[in-house]
């Protein structure tokens, strides 16, 4: 089984996840990979990093690759999914930090976790992910021009709102009248989209959720889409450009660009563990903040 593994950050519940899980590979003889980055920062941080010179580094990936284990948070998947590309390499998360709706197997639980993935006890959900074209064409967005969680576009260097001029398969809807849009799928309404007050939507629903972004038109409210919509934006304001963002990566864009979204020709494998759900870690999640607040 040839497996890789990515991560970004490291703190102490770092340490202890890279330590079960390399232990076990190594239990397992395991075919394991490390992101070169990653492996570095790791040689740095563990105490017991000789136990794991035997492990390989990776750039890329091929789809040689039997599963990648991301390790960190839902951002460290989101970044994880760079690698994968449409290569339908599944992936699964390790949380580090607190609880996330990608990220969900516990470092207490790796172990079990990854035997139960060597055994074929798991199963997949596939995500969709959004494409995004723009005219003129932008360098930075075009080499990775894709999605998990959503696309967004709001204001840069400016106090002032922009207005979002927004199409529905070649039909007028509205103008916004906000700091920005998003656009996200089922997987990202549990981010940022839900932040601006954005409907919660399960991963198997064929739709897409338009949230403004502190919108000062009254009405304006959050529009969920069918998945087979082509969007199209176009951005003014006071200011020469904005800002669009895929999930973490971010680009300038020159007000008037014509940006195009749609639903990209290939979907994300996110491995799941028999017995967790989305709406258990739905449950959870509700459980935490209620915790948290109180």
């Amino acid at each position: 089984m040839k497996v890789a593994v990515f991560g970004r950050f490291y703190n102490e519940t770092t340490t202890t996840a890279v330590e079960k899980l390399f232990d076990y590979l190594l239990k397992k003889d395991v075919d394991a990979y490390i992101e070169t980055e990653f492996f570095d920062l790791i040689k740095k941080e563990t105490p017991n990093f000789d136990d794991y010179k035997s492990f390989k580094t990776f750039d890329t990936l091929d789809k040689s690759f039997d599963f990648l284990v991301s390790i960190g948070g839902d951002g460290t998947i989101l970044r994880a999914i760079i690698f994968v590309k449409d290569m339908g390499i599944p992936i699964v998360g390790i949380n580090t930090g607190r609880l996330g709706f990608l990220a969900t197997i516990q470092v207490n639980q790796i172990e079990i976790a990854i035997q139960n993935i060597i055994d074929g006890k798991y199963k997949i959900s596939e995500r969709s992910l959004l494409s995004i074209e723009t005219s003129p064409e932008n360098d930075d967005i075009k080499s990775l021009n894709f999605a998990l969680n959503e696309i967004a576009v709001s204001r840069k260097n400016t106090t002032s709102m922009i207005t979002v001029e927004t199409y529905l398969n070649d039909e007028y809807l509205t103008s916004y009248w906000s700091d920005g849009l998003i656009v996200s799928t089922p997987t990202g309404s549990t981010g940022y989209s839900l932040s601006c007050g954005g409907p919660v939507i399960t991963p198997d629903t064929k739709s897409f959720v338009l949230a403004p972004i502190a919108p000062h038109n009254l009405s304006a409210r959050p529009l969920i889409i069918p998945d087979s919509t082509e969007i199209q934006l176009k951005v003014s304001g006071r200011e020469e450009n904005h800002l669009i963002s895929l999930d973490s990566r971010i680009a300038t864009l020159e007000n008037g660009t014509i940006i195009k979204i749609k639903k990209a020709d290939f979907k994300i494998k996110m491995i799941d563990i028999l017995g967790e759900s989305f709406l258990d870690t739905l449950r959870k999640k509700l459980l935490w903040g209620e915790d948290k607040r109180n």
